[in-house]
Parts: structure tokens; C-alpha cells; sequence
């Protein structure tokens, strides 16, 4: 690929958009890229984590504006399948699996709702968030008017989509957009030490427990509580809960195996 990074190891997948010179913008070429990733790592059943960020300084400056001018020569049908096609890229809550934002430098924009749409975010001190939509006349359109309230609470989501500026990863920590906030040259550490732990869990376990919690969040509690009834009754069975048992009376670490 031209504009993407993919290294797979140890059931791990590390994305990295490799667009340093225009600060990891995106173009067609690269979205393109980006859903043909997306849909190996999704496919890939060794795989028990993805972890994204950008090359250089930057994690994604957003869209490129070279490839959004190009969309005013749309018809209205084609722009919305268009942006759906990229919409379901990026709604990472369908993934089985955990993902992991190492954020480096600017998300901005589609950068951002990136960003906010994946399970976990880790933040450089070099990290600078922005939902910069307004200032170009426009909305956030991957999800953002539905992730951000429900990360940071709706006042602060209007806030910083509103005025469309940018705050930096002591805020983001602050408001709760970020699960952390590391040293620069630390942050690939941190998140690669992080995926290391998740992808020797349970493989099952950690699909169940993420549907539930993202079920959980548009439900009441009854409708909660039976949907873990159910995820649990997934679980229960696999392979992977015997292995648990088993390591736990030998005294040793479960080999999950996703069975």
C-alpha cells in the first residue's frame, strides 16, 4: 500500500497512515486503502487487536482538502454513498475486536472522529484534538455528533464541535476524551504494551464484553442486564473459560485460543 503502514504480529495489527507531507490527511486514494485494511484485519482471525496512529507528528490532520473540493462535482446520491461506504469503515464498534488510538500529534477533523470512535485512546503530550468542522462550513460526518456526547457529555461535545477548536492532551485527559496521556516518546510503548496485555485475553470474552458495554449505552438497565445473559451464555461455553480452569489449577497463564 501506498499510504498505510500495516504490521501484523503477534496477533496484532499496527495501522499507521503514512502521509507525513500533508500531516496524514486523507484523500480517496487513502480511504481506499484504509477499508481494504480494515476488511484483512476484520477477516484475520489471528488478530486480537488493532492499533492505529500516523507517521511523523501527526496521528490524522483530517480530510484533504484537494479530495473535498473534488466532491462538489457529486450528485447528492453519489456523495451519500460515498460518505456511507466511509462511515462503516469506521464504525469500529462493529469490530470483534479491541482498538486502540495512538494519538501522536493532530486529530483533526475525520482524524478525530478516527480518534473517538475507537475503543481506547492514547494520547502523546504532543496530542492535539479538534472537531474543526465548522470552520470549513461543515459537520462532523463519521460519527462524531453521536461519540463525542457520549464520551465527554453533551455540553462539552457542542462546545468543541461548535466553535471547532482545537485543545491539547492535558484537556483531552481533563474532559475525559483520552484514557491517558504519556510522554512523546513513550506512546508507542504504552500502546503497544497495552495490546499485548488485551490480546492475551480471552478472544471471545473481549468481543462479548464490548458489545455489551456499547449495547449498554443506548439501553436501560433491563435490556442491559439480559443482553449480558446472553453474551455470557457465548462465553460460558467456549473453549476458552475450560483453558481458564484448567490454567488456574496448574498455576500457570491461560493459551487462549478463541474456541
Amino acid at each position: 500500500m501506498k499510504n498505510l503502514i500495516i504490521d501484523k504480529k503477534d496477533h496484532i495489527a499496527l495501522l499507521t497512515i503514512n502521509r507525513p507531507e500533508v500531516r496524514n490527511a486523507l484523500d480517496g486514494e487513502t480511504y481506499g486503502e484504509l477499508s481494504e485494511a480494515i476488511e484483512d484485519i476484520k477477516n484475520d482471525r489471528s488478530i486480537r487487536v488493532l492499533v492505529i496512529t500516523g507517521a511523523d507528528k501527526s496521528f490524522c490532520s483530517g480530510l484533504d482538502l484537494k479530495f473535498a473540493a473534488s466532491m462538489n462535482n457529486l450528485t447528492t446520491l453519489e456523495f451519500r454513498t460515498l460518505l456511507k461506504k466511509l462511515q462503516d469503515m469506521f464504525s469500529f464498534e462493529m469490530l470483534n475486536i479491541p482498538v486502540i488510538s495512538a494519538v501522536n500529534g493532530y486529530a483533526l477533523g475525520n482524524g478525530c472522529d478516527i480518534a473517538i470512535a475507537s475503543d481506547i485512546i492514547i494520547a502523546s503530550e504532543n496530542a492535539i484534538f479538534g472537531m474543526v468542522y465548522t470552520n470549513l462550513g461543515m459537520i462532523p460526518d463519521l460519527g462524531g455528533t453521536f461519540r463525542l456526547p457520549r464520551l465527554i457529555g453533551s455540553a462539552m461535545a457542542k462546545e468543541l464541535i461548535l466553535t471547532g477548536e482545537k485543545i491539547d492532551a492535558k484537556r483531552a485527559l481533563e474532559i475525559g476524551m483520552v484514557s491517558r496521556v504519556v510522554p512523546h516518546d513513550k506512546l508507542m510503548d504504552e500502546a503497544m504494551g497495552l495490546a499485548e496485555k488485551l490480546a492475551k485475553r480471552a478472544p471471545i470474552a473481549m468481543a462479548m464484553a464490548k458489545k455489551a458495554i456499547n449495547n449498554g449505552l443506548d439501553n436501560n438497565l433491563q435490556a442491559s442486564l439480559e443482553f449480558e445473559s446472553y453474551m455470557q451464555n457465548v462465553c460460558i461455553k467456549s473453549k476458552d473459560v475450560t483453558e481458564a480452569v484448567i490454567a488456574f489449577m496448574e498455576k500457570r497463564e491461560p493459551d487462549f485460543t478463541g474456541e
